[in-house]
């Protein structure tokens, strides 16, 4: 696998009648093509506003963010991005919604071909009786599948994906996460993914970027995720290895939080190690 997204030294920072305020200071990762990345960090740390600064929607203050070989300067079509809450017009149907994009992605489709692909993959999503409803006559849970499908019908270079099912219901996030994986299981577009879930994290993700408390937040730790694909709810969350990862990623968020506190196991781990075992942590 290659280096696909390289982002260098990132730095944020906000004037405030305070003063400057440094939101995120010297953040590293490399995320591999067809990697599913999430981050995770405690509220207010800059999970989101490093996302942001990859989708284009805001520049950074210092560091440099490379896509496939590109530099990040603003938005793209090469990037798919799904935020918490789905943003769909409302005067338009779930059809409609998904096809606007495509408009300027794919410019010399017709307008037929661009209904046939948002139609295939608002199916894909489980919506395909629902592509001619409005938002307001969809529920929560299928306007993100809304968003999820739009995002996926880009073709997208990278999916980032903002706490995409923070607003919803317990049962209905569950069913969002499988139909994440599933879309995802058969494109394989590289993924960062913004959560404060561990479960989720764990469940989703090749890898869990962990980032410290702020001001000045950086990367703290990266843990490897060790479970096969296809990934089953019931036996994995029973399994002795996920207790352990989950354990570690607990430990590293609790030591954030309490800093006081003796270090985790994570924060222990050996910046040098090169070896990716089960639960291993490599330092930033």
């Amino acid at each position: 696998m290659k280096k696909y997204l390289e982002i260098w030294e990132l730095a944020k920072t906000f004037s405030t009648t305070k003063g400057v305020q440094s939101v995120v200071d010297g953040f590293n990762l490399t995320v591999e093509e067809g990697e599913f990345v999430t981050l995770i960090g405690h509220s207010g740390c800059g999970k989101s506003t490093v996302l942001s600064i990859v989708a284009g929607l805001a520049g950074a203050t210092r560091g440099t963010v490379i896509l496939a070989g590109r530099e990040v300067t603003g938005p793209g079509t090469d990037r798919g991005v799904v935020f918490q809450a789905p943003c769909l017009f409302p005067w338009m149907t779930a059809l409609q919604n998904v096809t606007l994009g495509l408009e300027q992605a794919f410019p010399k489709f017709t307008a037929a071909e661009r209904n046939e692909r948002a139609a295939e993959h608002l199916e894909r999503v489980g919506l395909g009786s629902a592509l001619h409803k409005h938002p307001a006559e969809l529920s929560q849970g299928m306007r993100q599948r809304v968003g999820l499908a739009r995002a996926f019908a880009l073709e997208p270079k990278m999916l980032l994906l903002d706490e995409p099912f923070g607003m919803l219901d317990s049962l209905t996030r569950l069913e969002l996460q499988d139909a994440l994986m599933e879309a995802w299981s058969r494109e394989r577009i590289t993924a960062l993914m913004v959560t404060h879930d561990v479960d989720e994290a764990l469940f989703l993700s090749s890898r869990v970027a962990m980032m410290t408390s702020g001001p000045g937040a950086r990367l703290g730790g990266i843990l490897a995720v060790p479970f096969e694909r296809p990934r089953e709810r019931a036996s994995l969350f029973e399994s002795a290895e996920y207790d352990l990862a989950r354990e570690e990623l607990i430990g590293f968020l609790e030591h954030q939080a309490h800093p006081g506190v003796a270090p985790s196991p994570i924060e222990a781990a050996d910046e040098a190690a090169e070896t990716v075992q089960p639960t291993a942590i490599i330092h930033a």
